[in-house]
């Protein structure tokens, strides 16, 4: 069952969880610990399943949290001289950053001052 891509049965992780309680070592252990010994015993597959999925949920959660706080900072402090179009540039520039570290500025800066001739006078 393993890389299956199906819905959890409810029932069948009931019984899995409650045979699981016996079954594990007795010492205070985290859920990726847990998921460790399901995946070297590979005979509780729900709950190999949800454990999978209950471990990569806090990381969703977070980036969308950051995401977020990121936006609610740029917006009340640039909230009142900013267009919505430059808000979201903004926004954009924020959350991909990665991204943003790979722009070659010269050609942006070349393409901005060539679209005024006054630009082209002062800076060539």
């Amino acid at each position: 069952m393993k890389d299956k891509q199906s819905d959890i049965d409810a029932n069948e992780l009931f019984v899995e969880l409650k045979f699981l309680q016996n079954f594990m070592p007795k010492e205070n252990i985290g859920p990726v610990e847990i998921l460790n010994f399901l995946k070297r015993h590979d005979c509780f597959p729900n709950a190999s399943i949800a454990y999978r999925v209950l471990l990569t949920i806090p990381v969703t959660v977070a980036s969308a949290e950051k995401s977020f706080c990121k936006l609610k900072l740029l917006k009340s402090y640039m909230r009142t001289t900013m267009t919505q179009q430059r808000l979201n540039d903004l926004a954009t520039i924020a959350l991909e950053s990665e991204v943003l570290e790979k722009i070659d500025y010269e050609d942006i800066i070349e393409d901005f001052i060539s679209k005024n001739t006054a630009r082209m006078r002062m800076f060539k």
